[in-house]
């Protein structure tokens, strides 16, 4: 028999997904923008994101999530820190008691007296402009699985058994490999799960058999829902969907995945990366990080009704190749040099 080498590379949306419109929300004219964390408050839509130019966190305000004005730079490296003294970004917020709290990520480049490092900081704000931030890294890397870098921290409030709870990755620096989880009584000193990571790139899905990373999680109906980025054996990414009753064990995911990825012809045709969710009245509105030759760019997405398209409970999913039955249009790259049997 002989095998061929096609490759499938999922186009566009599945899972009750659609792009909103052909243009991004935010970029490329600012050069890279990415890794949006958007709430609304008050009728207003209020993002804070990565912006790669100057390697600060910015934000900006919209009344209706796609035009965008009022952008400032509200976070910014710190120099001589040796552990954020290159990059600041990848930030999530959370109101709490009426303030504004900030985990992000802290970055250092290789230079002749540095090595490379990524640890997480935490910040705090009455208006979520203004913010007065820690000296000291909230968390590092530990363990081995975390290597050089841990980043990409979603921070939830767990009310009923008052703690915090943050997901986060870590691995490699540009792009870190697996999610672990962590838990604090007061959002400074973390303890991580004894046995992290709790999710991990599953080789049997060629989309997202390289890494996994970038998570952001909802809890709705008893279930903790992740958006995650995965990358594939070329290192393309896309966004994925799977969801766990604790957050931590027994994570199921979505047989449609990925849920979102580039589309041919599309300013996104280069991948799509991080995201962000609002509930609104009658559907989900995300912001994702869609990748192109400029750089990065944010863009928007819907989904109508809150059904994610997950099967009932214990019933197997639609498609065991994972792109289930909403898929999306896909690529076949073929190689020749396959073996042959």
């Amino acid at each position: 028999m002989d095998y061929c080498g096609y490759k499938y590379k999922p186009r566009g949306c599945t899972g009750g997904w659609e792009v909103i419109g052909t243009k991004p929300v935010l970029g490329p004219g600012m050069g890279t923008v990415n890794d949006p964390f958007v709430i609304k408050e008050n009728g207003f839509y209020r993002m804070w994101f990565s912006w790669r130019k100057g390697r600060v966190i910015a934000y900006t305000e919209s009344k209706d999530g796609v035009r965008w004005d009022n952008v400032q730079v509200v976070l910014t490296a710190v120099k001589g820190s040796v552990w954020e003294g290159h990059e600041v970004c990848r930030p999530t917020i959370l109101k709490k008691d009426g303030m504004y709290h900030m985990w992000y990520t802290g970055m250092m480049y290789p230079t002749e007296i540095n090595a490379p490092k990524s640890c997480i900081g935490y910040a705090i704000s009455e208006d979520g402009i203004v913010w007065r931030r820690r000296n000291s890294p909230v968390m590092e890397p530990s363990s081995a699985w975390e290597k050089i870098a841990v980043a990409h921290p979603h921070v939830m409030w767990d009310e009923e058994n008052k703690k915090f709870r943050m997901w986060y990755c870590a691995g490699r620096q540009h792009e870190p490999d697996a999610i672990g989880y962590a838990e604090s009584l007061d959002g400074v000193k973390w303890e991580k799960f004894s046995k992290n990571p709790i999710f991990t790139p599953d080789s049997t899905h060629y989309w997202e058999m390289g890494k996994v990373s970038a998570p952001y999680i909802i809890k709705e109906d008893g279930w903790y829902y992740m958006f995650y980025l995965g990358m594939d054996g070329d290192l393309i990414a896309g966004a994925g969907l799977a969801r766990s009753k604790d957050g931590i064990h027994d994570w199921e995911r979505h047989p449609s995945n990925p849920i979102s990825a580039g589309k041919d012809g599309n300013w996104d045709w280069l991948g799509t990366r991080k995201v962000s969710i609002v509930k609104e009245k009658n559907g989900y509105q995300m912001w994702y990080t869609g990748g192109m030759r400029e750089g990065q760019a944010i863009g928007i997405a819907w989904h109508d009704g809150f059904d994610l398209g997950f099967p009932e409970e214990g019933a197997p999913g639609r498609d065991e190749r994972g792109f289930g039955e909403g898929l999306g249009s896909v690529n076949y790259y073929y190689h020749d040099n396959i073996a042959k049997y």
